[in-house]
């Protein structure tokens, strides 16, 4: 059996830090963070706050005034804005 490992698979939950890795929905500035380490999407917490009112960025819950990110929800809109691997630029 071929048990190589795909690099465009998703994140390795593993390589992240406790705080990221055990928790199912993460608050703002968390969920900042795991996108960066866990995607290399960098988004500052204030640009999820702004997507959070105008639309487009990842969805969440809130409890109370508290917005939570869940993790399953941050890795769909990740892969989502990554879109598909190009060979080209001329590709669509």
């Amino acid at each position: 059996m071929n048990t190589q490992i795909n690099p465009f698979a998703g994140p390795d939950k593993h390589n992240l830090p406790a705080p990221l890795r055990n928790k199912p929905r993460l608050r703002r500035f968390e969920a900042s963070q795991y996108l960066e380490l866990a995607h290399g999407i960098i988004l500052a917490p204030a640009s999820l706050a702004r997507l959070a009112c105008h639309g487009g960025g990842p969805a969440f819950q809130k409890s109370g005034a508290t917005p939570l990110y869940p993790v399953v929800e941050l890795d769909r809109w990740a892969a989502e804005r990554l879109g598909n691997l190009r060979r080209s630029t001329s590709e669509g």
